[in-house]
């Protein structure tokens, strides 16, 4: 720790950083400020609203509630890492297909929940979809687009 801030290695899509930071830094403030990578939104601050999911560590996490030195070591994946080759996952082609997207804030967070939750059960029902992205905050769709891309998400996994 020099100065008042202290070095993290992150591993973050795929490619290592290595960073000095202030210990307070939230890990959503690093991903944005310090990576420059600005997909995963600020919605509430609290981990009430999901904009800023994200998966840390193989859990899905609310990166505005975890200090990014809480981080250190570990791999992060981010919205930005989700497209592979150029080619769109199959939960984001399916959120623009459906219209699971309409103002686009909470569209990063829903992936990412979707993602995640399709990992651990690639054949869900609607409902269990719909409680896989309840801390996900949408105030334009009414959740039934999300759902169905999701569960159409699903069938080409």
């Amino acid at each position: 720790m020099a100065g008042g801030t202290m070095r993290i290695r992150v591993k973050v899509n795929g490619e290592f950083y290595e960073r000095e930071i202030p210990p307070s830094r939230s890990l959503l403030d690093f991903l944005r400020l310090d990576l420059n990578l600005i997909g995963t939104k600020y919605g509430c601050g609290e981990g009430e609203c999901g904009a800023c999911s994200i998966i840390m560590a193989g859990k899905l996490v609310d990166s505005c509630l975890i200090l990014a030195v809480e981080a250190d070591g570990q791999e992060v994946q981010t919205v930005e890492g989700v497209a592979q080759d150029g080619r769109l996952h199959p939960v984001q082609k399916k959120m623009a297909e459906k219209g699971g997207a309409q103002c686009g804030y909470c569209t990063p967070g829903m992936i990412m929940a979707a993602i995640y939750f399709l990992d651990h059960n690639p054949s869900p029902t609607a409902e269990q979809a719909l409680q896989a992205i309840a801390g996900n905050l949408c105030r334009c769709t009414g959740y039934e687009p999300i759902v169905e891309a999701i569960l159409e998400a699903a069938k080409e996994q």
